[in-house]
C-alpha cells in the first residue's frame, strides 16, 4: 500500500482538484465518501463532490454538543442539494459512563479527559461511519496547524485502514474562501464572529486578529496537543 500511495501522491501532484476528485469517485464508486463537519472547507467539498455526483456518499459526526449555527448550516445544505447527509451519533451507553467518569466537562480538566470524551464522541462514531469504506475524503489543509503540517494529498489511515484524500491539502485559507462566495455556498454563520475552526460548542472559541486559526480550539491546551484523534499522522 505504501508503494500505492506514493504513485497516487506523484500521480496527482499539481493537477486540479476537479481531476483527482474524479478520479478517485469513478475508481472507487459507492466505496468512498466525505466526512463534513459543516466547516468552510467541507461545504466547498461538498459543493466539489456533489456537482460530480450529486448521490454522493456524505456523513457528519453529532457529538451531541454542536452549535446552533451548525445544524442550522446543515439544515441548509441539505435543503440546498435536496440531499439528508447522514448522521452518526454517539453510542448513548458510552455518553453514560464517559459522564459518570468526568462529569459534563471534566474534558478541561485534562488532555487525557478530553481525548476520552473525543474519542466517546467523534472516534468511536467515526469507525461506525467509515466501516465498508476504502477512501475517506477530508477537508485537512496544511496551514491549519503545526500537527497538520507534514500531512500530504494522499494517505494512509492505517487506524481505520483505507486510503485518506486531503483534497484541500494545499489550499489557503483564501483559496477556500474565494470557492465560497464565488459558488455562493452555505457557511457556518461563526465564522463571520471570528471563528475559523469550529467543533464542540464547549471546545471552540472565536479567535484574535494575528492568532493561530486552530487557536480557538482547546484553547486551553498547548498546539501539539490539538488533535481530537480523528486526523493523527499516521491514522
Amino acid at each position: 500500500m505504501k508503494n500505492t500511495i506514493e504513485l497516487l501522491n506523484r500521480e496527482f501532484e499539481n493537477e486540479p482538484i476537479e481531476k483527482i476528485l474524479a478520479y478517485f469517485t469513478q475508481t472507487y464508486k459507492e466505496k468512498i465518501a466525505l466526512a463534513t463537519s459543516f466547516g468552510a472547507e467541507d461545504q466547498v467539498l461538498t459543493d466539489l463532490l456533489l456537482r460530480q455526483n450529486p448521490k454522493a456518499k456524505i456523513f457528519t459526526l453529532d457529538t451531541g454538543r454542536l452549535s446552533e449555527e451548525t445544524y442550522t448550516v446543515m439544515d441548509q445544505t441539505n435543503k440546498k442539494y435536496g440531499i439528508k447527509i447522514d448522521v452518526y451519533f454517539p453510542n448513548s451507553a458510552d455518553i453514560e459512563v464517559l459522564y459518570q467518569r468526568q462529569g459534563i466537562n471534566g474534558f478541561r480538566e485534562s488532555v487525557e479527559n478530553r481525548k476520552m470524551c473525543c474519542h466517546v464522541r467523534k472516534i468511536a462514531p467515526l469507525q461506525r461511519a467509515l466501516k465498508g469504506l476504502d477512501v475517506w475524503i477530508t477537508g485537512l489543509r496544511r496551514a491549519q496547524s503545526p500537527t497538520r503540517e507534514t500531512m500530504r494529498l494522499v494517505e494512509w489511515d492505517k487506524a481505520n485502514g483505507l486510503i485518506k484524500l486531503n483534497l484541500l491539502i494545499e489550499w489557503s485559507e483564501e483559496d477556500v474562501w474565494s470557492a465560497i462566495n464565488e459558488n455562493k455556498l452555505p457557511y457556518n454563520a461563526l465564522h463571520d464572529l471570528g471563528y475559523p475552526s469550529i467543533g464542540c460548542a464547549p471546545c471552540t472559541r472565536a479567535v484574535s486578529e494575528g492568532e493561530d486559526i486552530r487557536a480557538g480550539r482547546w484553547w486551553w491546551e498547548n498546539p501539539e496537543h490539538k488533535e481530537c484523534g480523528l486526523h493523527l499522522k499516521g491514522g
